[in-house]
């Protein structure tokens, strides 16, 4: 009972009540959120609202939850419990619950690099990227020296394959909060740590797609050709299609109007493909001189409120950001 409970007041009463609509019917504005479903504030000064779900995406990730807070219960001291009802909880959409759980889990296990490295990925989500740049780096340094692992999927693929190992998210959302931070330099050797240990074609190609924008902003565009030169039309991605896309537009394969069908979602392609091509998009305008084109993809981006936990988001809110502040 009690974890039923638990759920109810976290979770369920709001969660029901956002999804009281039609599903056809749009999400609310996080212009204005109760202050309770207020995650996180943009870096645009946006006071952003926890993401909302329809009964259908709901049930299965609360029965999730539910599971991960059985086994927290039954072993609290627990280094894999606490990571699980940390990720349950933000596949539900509550980011800080989840970095509160880490944060307890490692007052417990303070030198876990999985924990730090969950946390870390979740401090992105916050707009904390310097507290992600401590934990990741940190758990970079604490992994080392350790043998690498798959990593099993919260929310599995299509093939239920897992496409990534823990030092490859470690080095791969370092490179991300570095990146984030207009920190390209540190972002390039985050990626380049990244591909040494990425095992699948997703993984590589994801890190791949990074690595290119990053040393294309530090002006070493013969490296960035080098790095995206090994894939193809035929390289096999489960989930990143959206990156592979981009790779192939990069490379002159393809041509914008040819990835329009992933500018909108609809039609098989999710918000979170969208928001990615776009700013793939966006960054190669950029790259490429067109500064006015780009920053009104940024711009588009960011009207897109729901999609504001996905990567693509948070960096066109760091790119409109940073063109604001005061040039020195």
């Amino acid at each position: 009972m009690r974890h039923l409970q638990l759920i109810a007041a976290l979770f369920l009463a709001p969660a029901l009540a956002s999804c009281a609509s039609t599903e056809s019917s749009p999400a609310p504005s996080s212009a204005d959120p109760a202050p309770e479903r207020v995650e996180a504030v943009s870096l645009l000064g946006r006071p952003l609202a926890a993401p909302t779900f329809t009964p259908a995406e709901l049930g299965p990730r609360l029965v999730d939850y539910a599971e991960a807070l059985r086994a927290h219960d039954a072993d609290p001291e627990s280094e894999e419990a606490a990571i699980w009802l940390g990720r349950r909880a933000a596949y539900l959409g509550r980011y800080r619950h989840a970095v509160d759980v880490f944060t307890q889990g490692l007052e417990k296990h303070p030198q876990s690099y999985r924990l730090l490295r969950h946390r870390g990925h979740r401090w992105i989500t916050l707009r904390q990227f310097d507290k992600a740049v401590a934990d990741l780096a940190l758990a970079s340094h604490l992994a080392e020296d350790v043998w690498d692992e798959i990593e099993p999927d919260g929310q599995p693929n299509a093939l239920n394959e897992p496409t990534s190992t823990v030092k490859s998210n470690i080095e791969y959302h370092l490179g991300l909060a570095h990146y984030l931070r207009g920190e390209f330099a540190d972002a390039r050797t985050a990626y380049e740590r990244c591909m040494a240990v990425s095992t699948t074609d997703d993984m590589r190609v994801a890190t791949a797609y990074w690595l290119w924008i990053t040393l294309q902003r530090l002006g070493e565009p013969e490296a960035a050709a080098e790095v995206i030169a090994p894939f193809t039309a035929q390289t096999r991605v489960i989930e990143n299609k959206a990156y592979h896309r981009l790779i192939l537009l990069f490379k002159g394969e393809i041509s914008p109007e040819d990835g329009q069908p992933l500018v909108a979602p609809g039609a098989g392609v999710t918000e979170l493909e969208s928001v990615t091509y776009a700013y793939g998009l966006g960054a190669w305008h950029l790259v490429n001189g067109r500064t006015d084109r780009a920053t009104g993809v940024f711009s588009d981006i960011v009207s897109v409120e729901t999609a504001w936990p996905a990567f693509g988001f948070i960096a066109a809110e760091a790119e409109l950001a940073r063109a604001r502040r005061p040039k020195r």
